[in-house]
């Protein structure tokens, strides 16, 4: 053990009087476990079955962290049984959210703590299935109008066009108001 070691422990231990004067409210016992081995925690605690752990882990059975990426999962195969209809009847932005939600929580799972590699999985999946329809969509656009531009000139016009109409109806009830008025 180097001498530096030592001395931080003597440090944190010389803090625990003061600390414990401060917050009373801390569990009694808390800094007497802090530099236990997890070793010595090991060979005395009772080997629990794969049920047990399940259970009790941070993103077990019993916690969102579990049920969330199972009722993801519908996503997926959602997503499947698309790959059935034709490329014309897709949704271009849908499937593009799929695509970018999927790689955007995939990664946001690994980073996360506890890290939850089932919703990881599932969004990774999600990601991929949005990925593959959009190719579809892509390669359909370009097969029918002979270039992916009129896909991506759709697709702008797909999002703008109900938020101009929207902004449209907006000015005609404002101009009726005013009229009335």
């Amino acid at each position: 053990m180097s001498s530096s070691r030592v001395g931080l422990r003597f440090f944190q231990n010389s803090r625990t009087a003061f600390q414990n004067l401060a917050s009373p409210f801390r569990r009694p016992g808390l800094k007497a476990r802090r530099f236990q081995s997890t070793e010595a925690g090991a060979s005395t605690a009772p080997a629990q079955s794969f049920l047990q752990r399940s259970w009790n882990s941070p993103v077990g059975v019993k916690t969102v962290h579990f049920w969330a990426p199972v009722m993801k999962w519908v996503l997926v195969l959602a997503g499947l049984s698309d790959l059935t209809r034709p490329a014309d009847k897709l949704s271009l932005t849908q499937n593009g959210a799929l695509m970018a939600t999927g790689a955007i929580w995939t990664r946001w799972c690994l980073i996360i703590k506890p890290k939850n590699v089932l919703l990881a999985a599932v969004n990774f999946f999600v990601g991929c299935v949005g990925a593959t329809q959009v190719t579809r969509i892509f390669l359909h656009k370009r097969a029918v109008d002979g270039s992916s531009k009129e896909a991506l000139k759709e697709l702008s016009h797909e999002a703008t066009d109900p938020a101009k109409a929207a902004v449209h109806r907006a000015e005609h009830k404002a101009e009726e108001l005013v009229k009335r008025h």
